[in-house]
Parts: C-alpha cells; sequence; structure tokens
C-alpha cells in the first residue's frame, strides 16, 4: 500500500504493525519524526513530540504485533470449539449428525452463549422499547450465518428477511463488513433494520481493529476511524465518491456502504410508510453509526429522512469532535436518533484507548447501564477518566461474582427467558478468576433493554 492509497484525506495516521519490527519500535521510543516511520503511514513532515503520547502509539502497535501473531491459532482454537461445542448441542437436541457451518441449526460461540432467538413477548410494537429491543436482538442475531439469520427472522420472528451482505474493502490487513437487512412485513411495512455484525470472541484482525487507533481526516467530516471507514467500503485513492458503479473493475463488488444504500433506497421506495433502524454490537455499533453519516456526507436526504434511530451497543469511539458535530447536526436535530447504550465495565467502548487517540471521543445520546440494569443518560461511561489501581481487580472480581449469583438467581426471579445456560454460567464463574474475561457480551445488552425500562429519546 502506497501513501497515495490516502490522497483522498488531507491528514491521517495509519498504524501498520505488519511493518513493525525493531527498528521501528526503537524509533518511536527516541524519535519525535513519526513520518519516518515504516509502521507508521503518515505525512513525511509528521512529528509527535509527546513521548507520552509515542509511547502509547508504542505500546498500542505492539499489542496488535502480538495480537496478529496469534491470529491463526485463535481461529483454529475458535473454529474448533465452535464446532465441539454444535456437536455436543446436537447431540443434547437428539440431532445425530455431524455439525454443517452453513446450516439453519449452526450457532456461532455467541450464539451457544445465549441460545435466546425469540423477541421478549411482553414488549409490544407501540411500546416505547420495541426498537431497541428489536435492534439488540438483530445485533445478537448478526454473529451466525446467513441460513440461521433468515430462520429465526422469518420462522420466530413472523418477518420478511431481504438479504445476507458479506462485503468486500479495498485495502490491505483490514477486516470486511457483514451485515443484513430485514422488515416487518413483504408489504407495506412498517420498519426496516439494517444489523452489522460485531467481533466475534477468537477474530484477531477485529480485535487489532477495534484496538488500532488510526485516523483519516476526511473533508467535511472530520477524523474518522481507518479500521472502520475500510470495513464500509472506502475507496482507495478517492475515499468516499457518492458512486463506484461507474468506476472499471469495481460493479461487481460488494461495498458494504454502496450496496446497502442502493438496497435501502429500493425498500424505502416501496415501502412508503416503513421507518429505517440501523443497529450493530461492538465494532457492528460502530459501523452502524459511520453508515448513516457517509450517507449524511453525500447528502442522501430521502433516506436520512426515514431514519428513526441507529441502537449501538457497547460501540467503540469513531471519530473526533468535528465528526461528532457532523453526526450530530445530521442524525440528532431536531430529536435524537443516534442512541450509544453501553454496560457495566463492557471494555470495547473505551476503545480506542485515549492516550493512543487524541482526537478520538463518544458522541450520541449515552445511556448507561450498570450491573443491576439501571439506566442513566451519559457523555462518558462511568470510570472512563480515571486511572486504573489494583483496587480495580478486586472490585473487577467482586462485580463478576455478583453477576454470577444473578445470573443463577435471574431466570427464577423473572422466567425462562432470562434462564441462563451452562456455558455462560461458566464464562460468568471464570471471570471471577480472570476479570474482563465476558464483559462485552451481547446478552447483558439484551437483559438491560428488557429490564431496563423506559428508553429515553431526548436529553
Amino acid at each position: 500500500m502506497s501513501k497515495l492509497d490516502y490522497c483522498f484525506s488531507n491528514d491521517y495516521m495509519v498504524l501498520r504493525p505488519e511493518r513493525a519490527g525493531p527498528v521501528e519500535f526503537l524509533h518511536l521510543l527516541f524519535s519525535p519524526k513519526v513520518g519516518r516511520n515504516r509502521a507508521v503511514d503518515c505525512f513525511t513532515s509528521t512529528e509527535v513530540r509527546s513521548f507520552p503520547r509515542r509511547l502509547a502509539i508504542f505500546l498500542n502497535l505492539l499489542l496488535q504485533v502480538l495480537v496478529l501473531a496469534l491470529a491463526g491459532p485463535l481461529a483454529a482454537l475458535g473454529a474448533t470449539l465452535e464446532l465441539l461445542l454444535n456437536l455436543v448441542d446436537n447431540v443434547l437436541h437428539g440431532r445425530m449428525e455431524y455439525p454443517d457451518k452453513s446450516s439453519p441449526t449452526y450457532r456461532s460461540v455467541t450464539g451457544l452463549i445465549d441460545r435466546r432467538v425469540d423477541l421478549d413477548r411482553s414488549i409490544k410494537p407501540t411500546d416505547d422499547r420495541f426498537d431497541a429491543a428489536l435492534c439488540v436482538m438483530a445485533s445478537k442475531l448478526a454473529y451466525e450465518n446467513e441460513a440461521f439469520i433468515r430462520n429465526v427472522v422469518t420462522s420466530h420472528w413472523q418477518m420478511e428477511f431481504v438479504r445476507f451482505y458479506d462485503c468486500w474493502n479495498e485495502f490491505q490487513n483490514a477486516y470486511t463488513a457483514q451485515a443484513f437487512v430485514f422488515c416487518d412485513k413483504p408489504v407495506d411495512a412498517d420498519v426496516i433494520v439494517v444489523a452489522f455484525r460485531g467481533t466475534r470472541p477468537f477474530d484477531a484482525a477485529r480485535w487489532c481493529a477495534d484496538l488500532d487507533p488510526s485516523w483519516y481526516k476526511i473533508p467535511r467530516l472530520g477524523r474518522a476511524h481507518a479500521a472502520y471507514t475500510h470495513a464500509l467500503g472506502a475507496q482507495r485513492n478517492i475515499g468516499w465518491p457518492k458512486w463506484v458503479e461507474h468506476i472499471k473493475g469495481k460493479a461487481q463488488k460488494v461495498y458494504a456502504y454502496y450496496t446497502i444504500r442502493d438496497a435501502l433506497k429500493e425498500l424505502l421506495e416501496s415501502n412508503k410508510k416503513a421507518r429505517l433502524l440501523v443497529t450493530g454490537h461492538g465494532s457492528g455499533g460502530a459501523l452502524a453509526v459511520l453508515f448513516p453519516a457517509i450517507l449524511a456526507y453525500h447528502k442522501e436526504k430521502a433516506v436520512l429522512d426515514r431514519l428513526a434511530g441507529v441502537y449501538t451497543f457497547g460501540q467503540p469511539r469513531v471519530g473526533d469532535a468535528m465528526l461528532a458535530m457532523f453526526v450530530e447536526r445530521n442524525l440528532d436535530r431536531p430529536k435524537k436518533r443516534h442512541f450509544r447504550i453501553t454496560y457495566g465495565d463492557d471494555s470495547l467502548p473505551r476503545l480506542p484507548n485515549e492516550s493512543s487517540a487524541v482526537h478520538f471521543l463518544h458522541f450520541g445520546l449515552g445511556l448507561h447501564f450498570d450491573k443491576s440494569y439501571k439506566l442513566k443518560v451519559l457523555r462518558e461511561i462511568p470510570g472512563e477518566e480515571t486511572s486504573s489501581s489494583p483496587l480495580d481487580m478486586v472490585t473487577s472480581r467482586i462485580n463478576s461474582a455478583w453477576e454470577l449469583g444473578r445470573g443463577v438467581y435471574l431466570g427464577y426471579q423473572r422466567g425462562a427467558y432470562f434462564r441462563e445456560g451452562w456455558l455462560l454460567l461458566l464464562m460468568r464463574a471464570l471471570a471471577v478468576a480472570l476479570p474482563g474475561l465476558p464483559l462485552h457480551r451481547v446478552q447483558d445488552y439484551v437483559n438491560a433493554i428488557v429490564l431496563g425500562g423506559f428508553i429515553p429519546k431526548d436529553n
């Protein structure tokens, strides 16, 4: 990849862990001229004189190198574990067959941890929580294969599955976006939903993207997270043209933003009363908030006028103050439409780390649920600005023990919908010994939305 690939941006800093070696690491520690470092793509004249910030970049690069080095073993471990768990699941449910990864009964690790697929029947379409409840279940479902998603949407939810998208991007070492689209009825739909897939537990490339503080500064838009920009379909050399069909060789490729945007235009045109919801968990939430931002960047008013809400769950930071103002100006006026939902001590919303990404911040209406599923409306996540201490490890273990106890009694107190299976309880038990292990679990977001009560629509 050459620096011409970034010429659509008037400023950028992209970390390249695949180029990082001893020389590059030492250069980061002892020289402020990061523009001359092979492991950092930016303007040659760029200097970072702050040693703490260079140290943060150094540590971030080192962590990415370590994670990528484990990518193969992690993927093999994840695939083996997922296959074995599905085999056990088949036996327990009387299906004496070898698991087929493309079948409607094959579950991801996320789906095995929280087996719920039905919508909570107590929340009706007229309920204030319906959009959030539908979105959190769609965000959880996005981790599954296409056949599983289709079966749940059509058979369990009695809704209309539209399409699953496994997309392409232009950049090396960048993960691709996956998403699916569905609506509540085949004709005259009232709601259309786009759900982006988040980070799977054993996907090293996505974890690196979540850790990575790389960014582009895009004119009129602001600084945007590089990896999520890649995943949505930014074009090499030219960034975000409004159309890509006329570019030679690109018409047949599935770029997330362009393909989903065009599909939504057709759906909204044929369903005049439908409102649009966009959602995602983890890195899927990052894609979910950047998607309408690019719609606004391209002045796609016909789509944006039908947007009823963007619901993100455990979303990491995606941009700077300029991007925040752009999104809030286009999504949150005259009413709030971006709802950024966080739970407990979930670590992913605290990424990229502030010390290595001084430009990144949170925006949107922050709805934070504590470990008792009580809701607070906040700009930042509790404890985000405080430094870590040895006491945090003790506190984390106490919280994990409390969550384990809650997981045991919640099903008896609230009913079968909240009863936790053996695998989830095992993970909660492991979290007591290994604090932080299960903190990015989507099932706690499902519980928070269903049990948390009223979802505010404005500050």
